[in-house]
């Protein structure tokens, strides 16, 4: 532990908000967290907790990214609830970007030349990295004094070799644009990869397995010897499996058959991205899995049941493709939202995964839920299941930590 970098502040930054983690690395413990809501907005909202208090959506006014922040290092330096004495003992900060391209495949320090290749970025991900940019800027007006790092949900999936990133177009085009796969969620990824090394007792540069981060969002990748292989998400997140709102792998020439019919790229990629996934084929109203379950399972809406076996057969084709792509499999991890507490959809899955030696137990699946860890299939399994909450604000301190060690 270095002496000098011991607190560090994790920003999640949005267009219109800002979440936030202070960890002490001494023992990686959390001493706050909660975020800035409706930034810039009327009716801006601030949600905190640390150990000596926790309270949700007070008011608050944020006009800006470094309002925002000045409103949490009030909190923190506050006397009656926050954690520190003085915003001084925040030794470096750690901002999540969604979109590093082939790029930022490490995390990196953060200067203006950092910054402007973030903006250039921005066309791969306008939801996401304008927002990011604003955080970093507020928060280096806020703390100007400390290293700020940027660890990238992409870079962990640049060990791809070009027969998983390449798409079969024009290279004079696909290399002007830079139209390749990049991959999502990597923290998550790379912090449960990390972790079941640890579980499972393989070393990381041996570690061959399927990491599965399913929820709202969610993408599934091929771990070989510790690194990516390849990943189900492309070169938006909106590649892959069924998700909530998201319609993942289809026909490409769908986009082109709505174009003709008088469809704009903005409501093609409007419908694509938030009225698909099982929004668009569970006939409940809404993403939520609890409730496609729960109308699943009911026997009263087959539409339910139906986007249900999609989603999991969404997620078989790619769990069987990548194991037939690493050739050995020491397990598959599940992790996120649907991961890690719908018992209903992970037995749906370890249902149709006895091609590959999975053998569901029902009773140890249902005992797996809300922060707990362990394996979920029969212990006759030649290949074991296993649930491992994911943690991307630890890993995004722990790479914050490494860089500004250096």
């Amino acid at each position: 532990m270095s002496d000098n970098i011991r607190r560090i502040l994790v920003v999640n930054a949005g267009s219109s908000s800002l979440k936030f983690t202070l960890f002490d690395m001494q023992n990686e413990s959390v001493l706050a967290k909660g975020q800035v809501e409706r930034i810039g907005m009327d009716g801006s909202l601030f949600t905190f907790e640390s150990a000596k208090a926790k309270f949700k959506q007070a008011p608050t006014v944020a006009p800006d990214h470094t309002a925002a922040l000045n409103t949490v290092c009030a909190a923190l330096v506050d006397p009656e609830k926050g954690c520190l004495s003085s915003i001084t003992e925040i030794n470096a900060v750690g901002h999540r970007i969604v979109h590093g391209g082939a790029k930022y495949t490490t995390p990196v320090r953060v200067d203006e030349t950092v910054i402007e290749g973030i903006r250039e970025l921005i066309p791969m991900a306008p939801l996401h990295n304008p927002g990011a940019i604003q955080g970093i800027v507020g928060c280096m007006a806020v703390l100007p004094d400390v290293p700020h790092v940027t660890v990238f949900d992409t870079a962990f999936h640049q060990t791809m070799p070009p027969e998983s990133y390449l798409y079969g177009l024009p290279k004079d085009i696909a290399g002007k644009y830079g139209i390749r796969k990049y991959g999502f969620h990597g923290t998550s990824h790379h912090f449960i990869t990390v972790r079941a090394s640890e579980v499972l007792g393989i070393p990381l540069d041996k570690l061959n397995i399927i990491t599965c981060h399913l929820g709202n969002g969610s993408s599934i990748s091929a771990v070989k010897n510790g690194k990516v292989l390849d990943t189900s998400m492309g070169m938006t997140p909106l590649a892959g499996v069924l998700m909530g709102t998201r319609c993942g792998d289809m026909d490409p020439a769908v986009v082109v058959f709505l174009a003709k019919q008088g469809y704009t790229p903005d409501q093609i990629n409007d419908m694509m991205n938030k009225k698909g996934g099982i929004l668009a084929l569970g006939n409940t109203g809404s993403s939520d899995m609890r409730e496609l379950c729960d109308a699943a399972l009911s026997g009263t809406n087959p539409e339910a049941k139906t986007a249900l076996d999609r989603l999991i057969h969404s997620y078989v084709m790619y769990i069987g493709g990548y194991y037939a792509l690493l050739g050995r499999v020491d397990a598959i991890i599940l992790t996120g939202g649907i991961g890690e507490n719908s018992y209903e959809a992970r037995g749906a899955l370890l249902d149709r995964l006895g091609g590959l030696g999975v053998i569901p137990d029902d009773a140890r699946n249902r005992e797996f839920r809300f922060g707990k860890e362990g394996r979920i299939s029969a212990d006759g399994s030649t290949l074991p299941v296993y649930v491992l909450p994911t943690n991307e604000e630890l890993m995004i301190a722990r790479e914050t930590y490494g860089i500004a060690c250096k």
